[in-house]
């Protein structure tokens, strides 16, 4: 029998609800972007966010059955994402999933929004062979993770300060590019030398990254030419920044995946659309004989089909969540 599950997904600024059948086949998958609402404030405004959310939320939902074809009835299962995430736009989601699960009287099954990410690559190949090395990069959280089969993880590594999409949030602020900055800064890349200037590079010990340092040196740079009163080329500052940050992501991502003796890589989060990330990882993982997937782009994103899917193998495995269930905007994706 098909298990059919409504998903939803309020961690930031996207309101998305999803079906998904068999943690494979995307019947939906709505999502309402508030990106040009917090584009005036130059990055996402908490409170703005949950007002919004509870604004969308019911309609998302429902146009989530009407395209999928379904009623609540024919529900088996309700996933939300539980955390990590802004601690009011994560409670509009678990208090709607919460009260379809009461009503309906079906399972509830709380996600952990990192392993979302991660879930929309099964998405797209469910036959993706285990262990794997998952890079999960985006403007919050930039981790290495070792997955060994469903549901059993080994944080390898993680960001010391700030993760690879926050420095391109704040690099694209400083460089006038607006917001989001991660796709603001990667299409003027495409116009300038990412030779031109050789902006430093974090590699720490372990499988630990650190991008303020970066984005410190590049702040310094632009500072230095507007004070001599030189012109900043702004498409070779972008480029020279990109491939510093990934130049980093990819060296740390293809050490764990030799060192944990990894036939393939993927790629999850926002920053993981950047294509520049995608082609370099790609080229270099090939000379090594290593596989790397990644999601299409709609699905980078946060996106409710994501959270179905990661519920399905969590529904299988019976690992649901009680009625109480609350919000943790700091929940890890390891316990530690």
């Amino acid at each position: 029998m098909s298990i059919k599950i409504l998903a939803i997904e309020t961690s930031c600024d996207e309101t998305s609800a999803a079906v998904v059948v068999d943690g494979l086949e995307v019947l939906s998958n709505i999502i309402s972007s508030q990106v040009d609402l917090h584009r005036k404030f130059g990055g996402v405004v908490p409170e703005v966010a949950s007002r919004k959310h509870l604004e969308l939320i019911n309609h998302v939902i429902q146009e989530a059955l009407a395209q999928a074809g379904l009623k609540f009835d024919d529900l088996d299962g309700v996933a939300v994402t539980q955390g990590p995430g802004l601690v009011g736009a994560l409670l509009v989601g678990v208090a709607a999933a919460k009260a379809i699960a009461f009503a309906l009287e079906i399972p509830l099954i709380a996600v952990n929004h990192l392993e979302g990410h991660i879930y929309a690559n099964f998405l797209v190949r469910p036959d993706l062979p285990f262990p794997l090395i998952c890079l999960v990069v985006s403007g919050g959280h930039t981790d290495l993770v070792l997955i060994r089969h469903h549901g059993d993880y080994q944080l390898l590594g993680s960001t010391r300060d700030d993760a690879a999409g926050e420095a391109f949030d704040k690099v694209a602020r400083v460089l006038e590019l607006g917001y989001p900055g991660g796709p603001a800064i990667e299409r003027l890349a495409r116009e300038g030398n990412e030779e031109a200037i050789d902006f430093p590079r974090a590699h720490l010990e372990g499988f630990d990254f650190s991008f303020s340092g970066l984005k410190t040196a590049v702040l310094q740079y632009l500072n230095r030419l507007r004070q001599k009163g030189e012109k900043v080329n702004l498409a070779d500052v972008a480029a020279s920044f990109q491939k510093a940050v990934v130049d980093v992501l990819v060296d740390k991502t293809l050490q764990a995946a030799r060192t944990y003796d990894c036939p393939a890589i993927i790629l999850a989060g926002g920053v993981a659309a950047n294509g520049r990330l995608r082609s370099a990882l790609v080229s270099r993982a090939r000379r090594e004989g290593l596989e790397v997937f990644y999601p299409p782009p709609v699905l980078c994103t946060d996106n409710a089909a994501m959270i179905g899917c990661a519920a399905y193998y969590k529904f299988l495995r019976g690992d649901l969540a009680p009625l109480t269930l609350n919000a943790v905007p700091g929940l890890p994706l390891v316990a530690p």
